[in-house]
């Protein structure tokens, strides 16, 4: 893909293909990938409500899960991830429930068993319980539901709630304010996970009679906070398995008549695919939707008519969050990843919007729905300089601490606002945002690496060894500051300074890029569409393209051979992996894009 013709063909191409995935309702929905540990949890969860009522159900997901064994015995989050021991184990877990009464489903769940051996895991012993903690450390938020899911199905057969630790639920009942002051054993996204699984491990577990008389007072006030954080939807967060480990921890806890047990499981038989799959939430249409018109960037009106994006304008400021948060706290002005009630407002989804509302429309049109945004972002931005994902000052546990690609995508948001508002806005509003900036900047200077990379929190890399992925992370911040740079036109002072992280960051792009022009998630590491393509967009408008040119050339090889093949780039909960169909896409429109309007 050498010439301006080659580009403008493929941007063809692909925004068809883009338009061609917008939903009815005017906005993309994407499709996540389905999910081995959510299909194994949900089928757990139907089968301890009612059997013989949800048989229908809890037959497809188990054909499911027979279908899509990997050939080593094991598990991976997506039907296209290695194994790993968690997944590996739920499914074993949830199999242990009809193995006796079908061959086929003990044939599979023995293959599995060998597979857990063989890392060492005898199901019949404590090392179950070893192995789990062990991987998960301090974080309690997965490896506690996954232990107790696996003593309810009767693994190991014998006191497999001994092993377990107690979570503390009566923390729950604290004021939400205090919340990152309690040293919680769980991410903040996860305190459903931490009442109901809490409840049924002190029901189960053989304690003390004064620890379980002390926090059986505080059992149905904890209920009722559940109840509360619970949305309309029933989906604790639109995610399969936190629905589906709140429900079934509850039933066994004695409360199969509660209404959050009732919406719960009401949610998850909703949510089921004709091929008896789940995935691990309902959809990112929000994040997806605003990467579509990112992606379209400068050329968005030879694309999306004028009625498309009233639409799509009508539908982001819909979807603003316009309340205060029942689930964490947070004030008016935010917004989630989906359209669903379940969605929560968060540092990455927020600016996405504000931007995606500014590319859509003239200033004065989006103006209160921005500044709305501006203020959301002001509220979250930790005393370190970055953002977190949902909630101010949780810094135990990595899901909560501020991160790089995070900042960097708000850092961007607050840039753009203030170039396009700041004659509009008080001084004080101003004195606000300013430092709002340099604190960010600030963050991401110190967390820029000697190598020239940032990490990201919510996407890795499957094939890295530690599961991190420093090209998703500097291909992301990188191309944020280099569009702050130009929204910054009026601040020379600040200009400079974000230019001084550019050069070293460009470095680390092109030194780990592999010799056939593709990028994985580090050096030596697979090429992927995605972090091929996010680099390209970072790296269109610098010096380097000669390595542009033959990321292009690889997009261009790989589309014609697999098309828009979409890779296990995200993580959900503690590296719980995705992919998404819309990922591939848009990053790779966005790459078209960039490199049309630089050449």
């Amino acid at each position: 893909m050498k010439n301006m013709t080659d580009l403008e063909i493929r941007f063809k191409e692909l925004s068809e293909i883009l338009l061609s995935e917008m939903n009815e309702d005017g906005f993309w929905s994407g499709q996540l990938s389905s999910s081995a540990l959510g299909v194994a949890v949900a089928v757990a969860a139907l089968h301890f409500y009612d059997s013989e009522e949800n048989a229908a159900q809890i037959k497809a997901g188990l054909s499911w899960l027979t279908s899509n064994l990997n050939t080593d015995g094991s598990y991976g989050d997506t039907p296209e991830s290695p194994g790993n021991i968690s997944t590996t184990l739920l499914v074993y877990a949830a199999l242990n429930l009809y193995s006796n009464e079908d061959e086929n489903i003990a044939a599979v769940q023995k293959q599995s068993e060998d597979w857990l051996l063989a890392q060492n895991i005898n199901l019949r012993t404590g090392d179950v319980a070893t192995a789990i903690l062990a991987h998960y450390k301090t974080d309690y938020t997965f490896s506690v539901p996954i232990l107790t899911m696996c003593a309810l199905c009767g693994i190991p057969e014998k006191d497999g709630f001994q092993r377990i630790p107690q979570l503390p639920f009566e923390l729950a009942l604290m004021p939400q304010k205090f919340y990152r002051m309690l040293n919680l054993s769980v991410v903040s996204y996860a305190i459903p996970a931490l009442i109901a699984v809490g409840i049924v491990i002190l029901k189960k577990k053989r304690s003390g009679k004064i620890g379980k008389w002390i926090r059986g007072g505080a059992e149905k006030k904890a209920l009722k906070i559940l109840q509360k954080s619970m949305p309309e939807s029933g989906g604790f967060l639109e995610a399969i398995p936190l629905t589906a480990f709140v429900a079934l921890s509850l039933i066994h806890a004695g409360y199969r008549d509660l209404d959050v047990v009732e919406k719960g499981i009401a949610f998850l038989k909703r949510t089921q695919r004709e091929d008896g799959g789940w995935p691990i939430d309902i959809d990112l249409s929000t994040w997806v939707t605003t990467l579509s018109i990112k992606a379209l960037g400068n050329r968005k009106d030879e694309v999306l008519a004028e009625q498309q994006q009233n639409k799509l304008t009508k539908h982001l400021k819909s979807v603003q969050n316009k309340i205060v948060h029942p689930f964490n706290g947070t004030s008016p002005g935010g917004w989630g990843w989906t359209n669903y009630s379940g969605s929560v407002p968060d540092c990455d989804d927020t600016p996405g919007a504000i931007l995606a509302l500014l590319r859509l429309n003239a200033p004065e049109n989006v103006k209160h729905e921005v500044i709305a945004g501006v203020e959301w972002l002001f509220e979250l931005q930790n005393s370190d300089g970055g953002f977190p994902t949902f909630t101010k000052g949780w810094g135990k546990l990595p899901f909560d601490q501020s991160c790089a690609d995070l900042t960097g995508h708000c850092l961007l948001a607050l840039a753009t606002a203030r170039s396009v508002y700041k004659s509009e806005m008080p001084a004080d509003f101003v004195l606000r945002l300013n430092n709002a900036l340099r604190n960010a900047f600030e963050y991401l200077r110190k967390h820029q690496q000697k190598n020239g990379a940032w990490l990201p929190l919510w996407f890795g890399n499957q094939w890295e060894r530690a599961h991190q992925n420093p090209v998703y992370g500097t291909a992301r911040v990188l191309a944020y500051l280099k569009e702050a740079l130009l929204a910054e036109e009026d601040d020379l002072a600040f200009q400079e300074e974000l230019a001084t992280l550019i050069p070293s960051a460009e470095r680390f792009l092109v030194e780990v890029q592999n010799e056939d022009g593709s990028w994985g998630g580090a050096k030596s590491i697979n090429g992927t569409i995605e972090e091929t393509a996010l680099s390209v967009t970072a790296l269109a408008d610098s010096k380097h393209k000669n390595a542009c040119e033959e990321g292009l050339k690889w997009l261009d090889e790989t589309f014609r051979q697999n098309g828009l093949k979409s890779a296990p780039v995200g993580l959900y909960f503690a590296s719980l992996w995705y992919d998404e169909k819309l990922y591939p896409l848009t990053a790779y429109l966005e790459a078209i894009t960039k490199s049309l309007q630089t050449k």
